[in-house]
């Protein structure tokens, strides 16, 4: 069976879902979840934000799930960005 993933938009001030500041996502995972944050050289490292989030405890930005296919495009967007930057 496929793992579960749930992906977010990170959307904060001045920012929308098609020009988010980041991309989050929930791997559900057995033994429970594993929430990651997309980082500038394309891999994917630990983070707390959908953990507040649930727990009303995120004063950052807002998540806003999205589907796979809108996270592969964030992602392809991101690449382009991120390689191009100095």
């Amino acid at each position: 069976m496929p793992e579960k993933v749930t992906y977010y938009a990170v959307v904060g001030e001045n920012r929308t879902i098609g020009n988010p500041s980041g991309l989050v996502r929930r791997r559900h995972v057995v033994g429970g979840p594993v929430d990651e944050s997309l980082a500038r050289d394309l891999s994917w490292s630990f983070t707390d934000a959908i953990y507040q989030l649930e727990r009303g405890e995120n004063f950052g930005p807002e998540l806003v799930e999205i589907g796979e296919d809108e996270a592969n495009a964030l992602i392809e967007r991101f690449r382009e960005r991120w390689e191009g930057a100095p």
